[in-house]
C-alpha cells in the first residue's frame, strides 16, 4: 500500500488551476457565470430518456512519486446506448447554461468546458475498460432552454495523454501540498492546549465539538461569555484535521471583531507549535485596490494578466501561514494581482478559511469552488450563531419593486424598446398587485397583502426581462443606464432563483408604499435550506453565549435526529454579578411618556453607588434621545456619550476608547439594545463595571414579524415567542454579557421592565441569574447597588 501523502482535488479545481491563463475578466457574462444552474441542469436531465444517468459521481486515484492524488467530482450525465448489434456507445455530458444566442457559440469557445468533460470521460473509460468514449458539451440557453450540443469521439489513448498532461502540470503543487499536510497533521497531533488548564466547561465544550466533527454531525452549543468558546471550538477542529477526519475548517462569523479573535487564536496555537495556513476573506469592495475602476483588464492593471502572474504569487506566498488582509494586500501589490481573487485562490490551499456567513450560506455568493462539487469534507464553525436565523431569512429571501421597473422602462425606451416593453409588463403586474393591498389587506396591516402562494404569474415576465437584459449586458456596451440596469438584473435574478426554492416555508407579501409597490418572497423558516447547505460539509458547530432557548435554535438552525446540543454552565462565580430587576416599571410604547422620569431616576440610582464606566441599553434611538436629555439635566456632572445611527468604524472605536481604566469620574455610554455595542465588544475589568437594560428587547411590530408569528402559530409553534420574545431576550442576554468577561470581573446589572417578572421571560433567564433581586423602588435600587459594591 502506498505511503504517499494523499492530496484531494476536484476535477473542476484541477482544470481551472492548470489551464486558466491571461486576464481576469469580471465584465458581465450573464448567467452562464452567475446561475447556480441546478434547475436548468435538472430540467435537461429529466427530459432525457432512460439511457441518460444524471449526476454521476466519478473519482480516480493517481500515484506519483511522493504524492497520491484523489481526483473526483460529478459528471452532469452519462449516456449509455446499445445498438441492435449489441455494441455500446457511451457519452459523458457536460451541461453549461448560457445567456448568449446559441448560434454564436462555437465548439472551441471555452477549453475549460471541454477539459472538465474530458476528465470525467477519462475516469469513466478507464474504470469501465472502454477503448473509446464520446465527450459532449451541451449549452442550454438560460431563457429559452433551447439546446446546442457538441460531440467528440475520443480514444482512451487521447484522453490518457490529455489527463496525464494535466497531472504533470499539477503534480509539483500537489507535492508541495502533500508535504505541507504531513507537516501540518503531525503538528496538529502533537499540539497541546495552549493554557495550563481548561476553564470550567471549556473541556466539556471541546470534547462535544470533536465528537460532532469526527462523526460528521451538527452541534448547537450555548457557552456563556468567558468560557473561551473560540479556542474551545478551533482547538478540537484542528485536532480532528490532524487525525484526517476534517479536510478544511470554515470559521464563520458576522463581525470583524470575531474574525480578528479567530485569527488571534490560530496565532496562539502557532506559537504553541501548530503549523497551519489560515486565510481571512475580506469583502471585495473593502479590499479592492481600484474601487472606481471596472473589473476589466482595460481599466484595472491588477486584472490584466492575472492568471499569468497568479502562479508566481502563490509560490512566493507559500512560506506564509497567516494570510490576513494586510498580508494578502502586500503580496497582491508586489505581484500586481487582484487582492480579492488572490484571496479566493489562496483559500484553496488554506487549512482554515475565516469569513462571513454569506460565503457559505448565501445562494448568490457562496464559494462554488468549494461547495458545488460536494467532494471534500469540510467542517463549519459558526460563531455568534444566534445571528444566523435572521441572516438566513435575508439570504434566502428576495424582493422587487414597481418603482425600479418603471424607472428602467423610461431609461431604456428609446434604445431598447423590447426591454422597455418587458419592464412595462412587470410594472403593470405590480400595479395590479398593489390593488390587492387595498382590496384584500392583511389583518391588522393596511396596504399589505399576504399569501402562502408563490406569485407564479410574474415569473415568466421576469424571465423574459432577464433574458433581454442579459443579451444587452453581455455585450458590455457603455450607456448611462447600464449600472441601473445591471443592479435591477441582479435583483430579478435573485427573485427568480428564490422562486425556485419557494415551498411551504415561504410567504409572499406585497406592500403599497405611496406610488410604489414592493413584492417579496419571504423565507419564514430557513431551517430546511440551512440543512441543505450543511449537507455540503462533514460537520457543523453552531456556538454562542445566547442560544436561548436551545431547542428553538436547534430547530431553526437545521438540527435533526442524531445531532447534538449542549449548554455549558457559566465559569464565573454568581457572586460577581449583582443582578437587580426593576419589575414594576412599564417601558411599553404606550407607557413610555409616563415612565421616562422613573427610568432616569433608576439609572441614576444604579450608577450612583460606585464611580466607574457604565452602559445603558435602550429600545430605540428616539427613546434613547429623550432619556439622555432628561438624564443630563438630572446629572450635569456625569460624563455622557451616546451611540448615533450609522456610526463609521473609526467613530465606533472612539466610542469604546472612552471606556478607560484611567477614568477618575463616572462615564455613562448610552446605546441601542441589539445594536453594534450590544454584542461582540470586550470591555474587561474596570473598563465596564455595570450596565442597565431598559425593556425586554422585543423587535418592533411590523409586517414581517407578524408573518413569522402567524406562520409558526399555524404550524403548532409558539408564534409570539418565535417572532418576538426569543429574539428580544437574545438582545438582553447579549447586552448583559458585556459586563462579566473574565473570572476577576465584578459588575452590576439593572434590568428595567415589568415584563421581566412574567414567566415567559423568567424561564429564559440563565441558571447563574438565580440570585436576581427584585427592586420595587428607586431607593431600593440605590440600596441594593450599594450593598453589592
Amino acid at each position: 500500500m502506498s505511503s504517499n501523502r494523499v492530496v484531494k482535488i476536484s476535477v473542476r479545481n484541477l482544470v481551472e488551476f492548470v489551464l486558466r491563463s491571461g486576464d481576469l475578466v469580471s465584465a458581465f457574462t450573464g448567467s452562464s457565470r452567475m446561475v447556480d444552474g441546478g434547475k436548468i441542469h435538472r430540467k435537461i436531465q429529466q427530459a432525457q430518456g432512460p439511457e441518460y444517468e444524471p449526476e454521476v459521481s466519478l473519482a480516480i486515484v493517481v500515484e506519483r512519486p511522493g504524492v497520491t492524488l484523489h481526483i473526483g467530482g460529478r459528471a452532469d450525465g452519462v449516456i449509455v446506448i446499445k445498438d441492435e448489434t449489441g455494441n455500446t456507445q457511451v457519452t459523458v455530458d457536460e451541461i453549461k447554461s448560457t445567456t448568449a444566442e446559441l448560434e454564436i457559440i462555437e465548439e472551441d469557445d471555452n477549453p475549460l468546458h471541454w477539459a472538465q468533460a474530458k476528465c470525467y470521460a477519462y475516469i469513466y473509460a478507464v474504470q469501465h475498460n472502454l477503448a473509446e468514449i464520446h465527450v459532449q458539451v451541451s449549452y442550454c440557453q438560460a431563457v429559452t432552454l433551447q439546446m446546442k450540443t457538441f460531440n467528440q469521439s475520443c480514444s482512451v489513448e487521447e484522453l490518457t495523454q490529455f489527463f496525464e498532461h494535466l497531472i504533470n502540470q499539477y503534480v509539483m503543487w500537489a507535492k508541495l501540498v502533500g508535504e505541507w499536510i504531513e507537516v501540518r497533521d503531525e503538528a496538529a497531533q502533537q499540539l497541546q492546549f495552549p493554557f495550563a488548564d481548561f476553564r470550567q466547561g471549556q473541556r466539556q465544550l471541546a470534547v462535544a465539538v470533536y465528537k460532532a466533527l469526527s462523526t460528521g454531525r451538527k452541534l448547537c452549543a450555548q457557552a456563556p461569555t468567558g468560557t473561551g468558546k473560540t479556542i474551545a471550538t478551533i482547538f478540537p477542529a484542528v485536532k480532528a484535521m490532524g487525525m484526517g477526519q476534517v479536510e478544511k475548517i470554515f470559521f464563520l462569523t458576522a463581525k470583524t471583531v470575531t474574525r480578528q479573535l479567530a485569527e488571534e487564536v490560530f496565532d496562539r496555537l502557532r506559537k504553541n507549535g501548530l503549523r497551519f495556513k489560515t486565510v481571512t476573506l475580506t469583502a471585495k469592495e473593502k479590499i479592492c485596490f481600484m474601487p472606481e475602476a471596472a473589473c476589466t483588464p482595460d481599466e484595472c492593471p491588477y486584472a490584466k494578466g492575472y492568471y499569468d502572474r497568479i502562479g508566481p504569487a502563490l509560490k512566493a506566498s507559500w512560506q506564509l501561514e497567516a494570510f490576513t488582509r494586510e498580508a494578502i494586500e502586500q503580496q497582491a501589490r508586489e505581484h500586481q494581482i487582484c487582492p480579492f481573487e488572490f484571496t479566493l485562490d489562496l483559500a484553496l490551499w488554506a487549512d482554515a478559511v475565516i469569513c462571513d456567513y454569506n460565503y457559505v450560506f448565501d445562494p448568490s455568493v457562496y464559494l462554488k469552488r468549494f461547495f458545488q462539487d460536494n467532494y471534500s469534507e469540510y467542517c463549519l464553525l459558526v460563531d455568534e450563531a444566534h445571528n444566523l436565523v435572521d441572516r438566513a431569512r435575508d439570504m434566502f429571501s428576495a424582493e422587487i419593486s414597481k418603482h425600479d421597473f418603471l424607472a428602467i422602462k423610461k431609461d431604456v425606451s428609446s434604445k431598447l424598446p423590447r426591454l422597455a416593453k418587458a419592464a412595462g409588463k412587470i410594472n403593470t403586474f405590480l400595479l395590479q398587485t398593489g390593488k390587492l393591498c387595498v382590496e384584500k389587506p392583511a389583518v391588522g396591516q393596511p396596504d399589505c397583502w399576504v399569501t402562502q402562494e408563490a406569485p407564479d404569474g410574474i415569473f415568466p415576465l421576469l424571465r423574459n426581462f432577464s433574458g433581454l437584459a442579459e443579451k444587452w449586458l453581455a455585450n458590455n456596451e457603455p450607456a448611462e443606464f447600464r449600472e441601473t440596469l445591471l443592479e435591477l438584473y441582479f435583483k430579478v435574478y435573485a427573485f427568480l432563483r428564490t422562486g425556485e426554492m419557494y415551498d411551504e416555508r415561504y410567504v409572499t407579501y406585497a406592500e403599497k408604499l405611496e406610488k410604489d409597490v414592493r413584492l417579496k418572497l419571504f423565507c419564514v423558516n430557513p431551517s430546511e435550506l440551512l440543512r441543505q447547505v450543511l449537507a455540503r460539509g462533514r460537520g457543523a458547530v453552531f456556538f454562542s453565549a445566547t442560544l436561548t432557548p436551545l431547542d428553538y435554535f436547534f430547530e431553526m438552525l437545521g438540527g435533526e435526529e442524531g445531532d447534538g446540543k449542549i449548554a455549558i454552565a457559566s465559569p464565573f462565580s454568581p457572586e460577581n454579578l449583582g443582578l437587580l430587576v426593576a419589575d414594576t416599571i412599564s417601558t411599553t410604547y404606550k407607557m413610555r411618556d409616563k415612565t421616562y422620569e422613573v427610568v432616569v431616576e433608576s439609572i441614576t440610582a444604579a450608577i450612583g453607588a460606585r464611580t466607574g464606566n457604565y452602559m445603558v441599553f435602550l429600545p430605540s434611538y428616539r427613546y434613547m434621545e429623550e432619556v439622555v436629555r432628561r438624564f443630563c439635566l438630572r446629572n450635569p456632572a456625569v460624563k455622557v456619550i451616546r451611540q448615533v445611527s450609522g456610526m463609521a468604524e473609526e467613530h465606533r472605536t472612539d466610542f469604546l476608547r472612552h471606556f478607560s481604566v484611567e477614568n477618575k469620574e463616572t462615564l455613562v455610554g448610552f446605546a441601542v439594545l441589539g445594536g453594534i455595542f450590544g454584542e461582540g465588544i470586550d470591555l474587561t475589568g474596570e473598563r465596564l463595571v455595570g450596565a442597565v437594560v431598559v425593556g425586554v428587547g422585543l423587535p418592533q411590530v411590523c409586517l414581517e414579524r407578524e408573518i413569522i408569528r402567524n406562520w409558526f402559530t399555524n404550524n403548532n409553534r409558539q408564534g409570539f415567542e418565535y417572532a418576538y420574545v426569543y429574539p428580544g431576550m437574545n438582545k438582553v442576554l447579549q447586552a448583559v454579557g458585556r459586563v462579566i468577561r473574565t473570572e476577576n470581573d465584578r459588575g452590576l446589572i439593572l434590568l428595567i421592565d415589568d415584563r421581566f417578572s412574567q414567566a415567559r421571560y423568567k424561564r429564559l433567564f440563565p441558571d447563574e441569574w438565580y440570585r436576581a433581586v427584585s427592586v420595587k423602588t428607586v431607593d431600593s435600587i440605590a440600596d441594593k447597588a450599594g450593598q453589592f459594591w
